[in-house]
């Protein structure tokens, strides 16, 4: 006797959630202004952007790391917690459908969004918006390795391998965790400024000396 590879487990209870403590998340996120900054920034050519990439983020929150996974938000009783999730089917063609230039537009949302959410997050930055206050920003860079000639934005830099160049960026305050604040994405050659109008939470800016 050999166990079954083609059994997947489901979750279907209609009275049940498989994740309620999703719930918190996107609350903060449209507080936030996450749906607006998508209307705002993304110029997709696709119905509702706001919604399918909400529904993808609300899916990896929720465990998700492939397009069948997002699924996870129709699960049991999701529906009764959550309108406008749309089809895993529907999300995989609209993130098909994603240019280079799209993922900067998303970028640009990240940026603002950490700057809307360190206005409703006590502590988020704790220390820096003090007359005294400090705060560190570290930038690291890095290539993400990529396959396929199509590939948009991709070339080879320093490391010899085709991909694309990431810088990421943390702030951080001695009393506070770091925060990721955005990153910047190019071609693989050397790294390109990431500092962005906008893109910077206004609690992270260091103090005027006095005098």
């Amino acid at each position: 006797m050999k166990p079954s590879h083609t059994i997947r487990p489901c979750f279907d209870d209609s009275n049940l959630v498989s994740a309620a403590g999703l719930i918190p998340a996107p609350r903060l996120a449209e507080s936030a202004g996450l749906y607006d900054l998508l209307d705002e920034h993304l110029s997709i050519g696709s119905a509702n952007p706001a919604a399918k990439s909400s529904s993808v983020i609300a899916g990896m929150l929720a465990g998700a790391d492939c397009i069948d996974d997002l699924d996870v938000l129709r699960h049991g009783g999701m529906s009764r917690l959550f309108t406008g999730v749309r089809a895993p089917s529907t999300l995989g063609t609209y993130l098909r459908s994603f240019t280079h230039g799209h993922v900067q537009q998303l970028d640009k949302v990240g940026g603002h969004l950490v700057a809307g959410l360190a206005t409703r997050v006590p502590g988020l930055l704790a220390g820096s918006d003090t007359s005294d206050g400090i705060a560190f920003v570290d930038v690291d860079d890095t290539i993400g390795e990529v396959h396929g000639y199509a590939k948009q934005g991709a070339g080879f830099g320093y490391s010899g391998i085709r991909g694309l160049n990431l810088q990421l960026a943390t702030i951080s305050t001695p009393p506070a965790a770091p925060v990721s604040p955005g990153h910047g994405c190019a071609r693989a050659t050397p790294p390109r400024p990431l500092v962005r109008a906008g893109c910077w939470p206004r609690r992270s800016a260091p103090p005027v000396p006095p005098g």
